[in-house]
């Protein structure tokens, strides 16, 4: 069964496809074959919220790194295709607590399993 990841911050661009890769402060234990099931919201559901699934991805590659070692082209991988490294770092930092730019995190690359006419569905 496939392990749940909220999206709730790029839930457009996950819906939108423009979106093949995340950073997080866990995951470490995430590999490569490894499926996702991409979610608006994980935790932190009031009671009778609904688990809304957006899509199944299959993770393709999975490493530790710098926060700021972010490049251009993964700030448009990540959604953010008119954030500049810096500024994606910052918007990272300051929604995640405890990050700061030197914080290694989890790159994760995955690929879409289905069509986007399913997509953000309960």
């Amino acid at each position: 069964m496939p392990r749940l990841m909220s999206v709730s911050l790029t839930e457009p661009q996950v819906v939108a496809r423009t979106k093949d890769v995340t950073r997080r402060m866990g995951w470490s234990n995430l590999k490569a074959g490894d499926r996702l099931t991409l979610c608006r919201k994980v935790m932190g559901r009031k009671r009778g919220e609904p688990l809304v699934r957006i899509v199944d991805v299959e993770v393709i590659s999975v490493r530790r790194e710098p926060l700021d070692t972010i490049t251009a082209d993964d700030c448009v991988r990540e959604g953010f295709p008119r954030m500049t490294p810096d500024q994606f770092v910052e918007f990272f930092c300051a929604s995640h607590r405890g990050c700061t730019p030197e914080s290694e995190v989890t790159r994760i690359q995955w690929r879409y399993l289905d069509t986007p006419t399913s997509a953000g569905k309960p």
